[in-house]
């Protein structure tokens, strides 16, 4: 069944690419699933440095509208 969820092209050079497959691999993830981990990290470091992301303040994410 085919995926519902938002998608983002990448381009990133190859040499960073290739590190993160290699990272993914000694992880035993998909390079896909380490970058939705790092920005779930990130996400995580921003929170606590300035609070919940609410949308609260009038953004919008193009992924909603």
């Amino acid at each position: 069944m085919p995926s519902h969820l938002p998608q983002y092209p990448l381009r990133i050079p190859t040499e960073t690419m290739d590190k993160l497959k290699y990272i993914a691999d000694r992880n035993g993830r998909s390079a896909n699933k380490e970058i939705e981990q790092l920005i779930l990290r990130r996400i995580a470091a921003w929170e606590k440095a300035h609070g919940p992301i609410l949308f609260d303040d009038g953004f919008v994410p193009r992924s909603r509208t």
